[in-house]
């Protein structure tokens, strides 16, 4: 009798325990062991993550124990759900994270063709400012500043190049190791915000800053001609000229190539004012606009040129108000209207923008006053009017920051910008499938 109860015994713990495909078998989502695995995946994938329950647990018997967990936690406060493997070692050792998998995240959207980053690691941990151009024969070039920190002299320009198929290892190809031309002392000094540029004719530019602080650093310029492989020595623009201070030049009908640039004084407050500098021979030679206002009541730098039709253009840029400006010329930049605010917001943060050949208009940005998170695509058909397109990050706390965007000559847009200030995150949109919406009360929709 003894044995007959035993055997019915463990025919019902058997059908209590079902095996699961994969020999997984459930487990309460109470057991302790399980709530112990859960608890450590959380804490292992995101110190910034908080458990609140685990709806689903099964095991598997391997050299010590698999947990598979579906489990809920809070996000920077937003509730979401996640399946994780945990392995917990022989002897009760220990645990190790297997895999985590949200199970909140929605399909990409069917703009959105490809995501990676240009390297997963370099010689660098700290990078910034990215920059990308299309070469005349195809093949991307992408540029960013590169080292132990924003600011730090160890600080220099890093290029990668893409072919169709790979990017390859970041390769250094300028530093600041010169004389301050200011002050006359040699040191190396950090390098700055670089901008890639490829004329209609002629080699590929590089242009970036070098020197201590965004108030007391220069302009310099190097060339290639051979699809950045290889660079000239660095040339020192003149004196009053910085160059393209983070976005794109543009190339006007006539040839002429417009800079779009801004100055940080160094007043306190510091004054940040928009100019233009203009080269009627691919850089050769350059004049410039005055700042076209007074720094303060509008505190702007960093703008992109868009092309509106004829000879007008809308240049629109970073500011310390909240919002992103926008500044107008009816006469190809040779003057230019008062600067404004646009309804568009800005955590003084970079944005840019480019005039695609449909006519339409893309701005790459974070629609939010405040923090660097999150970046957003939006699009206008006239440059006065944007609607939101795509969201391309989104997590609170994270930064997520000063991109840059093209359009290659396939029609398809890409995009690069900083990665939590680790790594440079390219992508590949085609324009012609977004789905535009209307902002609510300013607010992105959801």
């Amino acid at each position: 009798m003894m044995k007959l109860l035993l055997s019915l015994s463990f025919l019902a713990t058997l059908a209590c325990a079902q095996p699961i495909v994969g020999g997984y078998s459930p487990v309460a989502a109470t057991d302790p062991d399980a709530l112990a695995a859960a608890k450590f995946a959380v804490a292992k994938q995101d110190a910034k993550l908080t458990f609140q329950a685990l709806d689903k647990a099964a095991r598997q018997v391997v050299a010590g124990m698999n947990y598979r967990l579906t489990l809920r936690v809070l996000d920077a406060g937003k509730p979401r759900l996640a399946e994780a493997v945990v392995w917990r070692k022989l002897g009760n050792a220990g645990h190790e994270l297997t895999s985590w998998k949200w199970l909140d995240v929605p399909p990409p959207p069917a703009a959105l063709l490809k995501t990676e980053f240009i390297y997963e690691t370099a010689p660098f941990p700290s990078c910034h400012a990215s920059t990308i151009v299309e070469l005349p024969g195809g093949g991307l070039v992408t540029a960013w500043f590169g080292g132990t920190a924003e600011k730090n002299p160890d600080v220099g320009i890093w290029v990668s190049r893409q072919d169709g198929r790979a990017w390859t290892v970041p390769v250094e190809v300028a530093n600041g190791v010169q004389a301050n031309p200011k002050t006359g002392t040699p040191a190396r000094h950090p390098c700055w915000n670089p901008v890639l540029f490829q004329p209609k004719t002629g080699p590929l530019l590089l242009f970036y800053k070098v020197g201590p602080t965004p108030q007391t650093w220069w302009g310099e310029q190097r060339s290639s001609t051979d699809g950045g492989k290889t660079w000239s020595d660095a040339r020192q623009l003149p004196e009053g000229i910085l160059g393209p201070i983070k976005n794109k030049p543009v190339q006007l009908p006539n040839g002429d190539i417009l800079s779009p640039t801004s100055n940080e004084t160094n007043e306190k407050p510091s004054k940040w004012a928009v100019h233009f500098e203009r080269s009627a021979d691919l850089g050769a030679t350059w004049t410039r606009t005055p700042a076209l206002h007074d720094g303060l009541a509008i505190s702007a730098i960093q703008p992109s040129i868009l092309f509106l039709g004829g000879d007008q253009l809308l240049a629109l840029g970073r500011t310390r108000q909240g919002k992103i400006f926008q500044i107008s010329s009816d006469d190809s930049g040779k003057s230019w209207s008062a600067i404004s605010l646009t309804a568009l917001p800005n955590p003084s943060a970079g944005t840019d923008a480019v005039t695609l050949r449909d006519g339409r208009h893309l701005l790459i940005y974070n629609h939010t006053a405040k923090g660097r998170s999150p970046l957003n695509l939006a699009v206008s058909k006239d440059g006065k009017t944007w609607q939101a397109a795509l969201e391309l990050e989104n997590t609170p706390g994270s930064e997520f920051s000063y991109p840059a965007i093209v359009q290659t000559r396939d029609g398809l847009v890409h995009a690069t910008w900083t990665w939590k200030g680790q790594r440079v995150k390219h992508v590949v949109i085609d324009p012609a499938k977004l789905a535009p919406r209307d902002f609510v009360n300013g607010e992105w929709p959801m």
